[in-house]
């Protein structure tokens, strides 16, 4: 597959690909962190997702991207185009059952975040993110409740459909009743998992 790549190297900032642009391509994350977002016609954004190392994008049928995506710290990115990638997949069994793979938690994280938008709380919203956020970089494995939060207050709350100034009230809260602990800006531990849990599933 390295043979059909071409690498692009992102900085932080960076926009890999705009809403509307036409999409030749499919991509690969190989190293670093991407925000897939919309703007919405009022103006305001919503972030549908991060992706990291090994995740793929750009894999839906269409001529135009429906997203934009730009990095949030220094990427790499394996740029594909669509002919040849998915003549690849045919011809390889194993690649077409990790897209597959890919695809059905695709799905059910966007059941999740419809979920999350439609029905739950801000605690809650926010516990089940920081619970969830470790396992969707696995190959920058983390201690246990160690959470990396590349991306910004305000990109959580444009991700969560909640206010920056909601997101920082209910980390203070969290932090004030031993949930979590600060390392960082980019840094953070969840003290009491099961506690966590209980938020994010709303049996507190």
């Amino acid at each position: 597959m390295s043979d059909l790549a071409e690498v692009v190297t992102l900085k932080s900032g960076a926009v890999l690909v705009r809403e509307g642009d036409p999409a030749p391509y499919v991509f690969s994350i190989s190293s670093g962190s991407l925000k897939v977002y919309k703007l919405l016609p009022d103006g305001r954004r919503q972030i549908t997702g991060f992706l990291f190392a090994g995740d793929f994008l750009g894999l839906a049928i269409g001529d135009d991207y429906v997203f934009s995506a730009e990095a949030m710290e220094p990427s790499v990115i394996c740029r594909f185009r669509k002919g040849p990638f998915r003549l690849l997949v045919k011809q390889s069994p194993s690649l077409e059952h990790i897209l597959l793979h890919r695809t059905m938690h695709e799905l059910a994280a966007a059941q999740n975040q419809m979920l999350l938008l439609g029905r739950k709380t801000a605690i809650e919203r926010l516990a089940y993110f920081l619970l969830d956020l470790p396992g969707r970089d696995p190959a920058r494995p983390s201690a246990p409740g160690q959470v990396r939060l590349q991306m910004k207050r305000a990109e959580i709350a444009d991700h969560l459909g909640l206010t920056i100034e909601t997101v920082s009230r209910v980390l203070t809260r969290m932090k004030l009743n031993g949930l979590i602990s600060t390392r960082s800006p980019h840094e953070l531990v969840v003290e009491r998992p099961d506690r966590m849990r209980q938020h994010a599933l709303g049996e507190v």
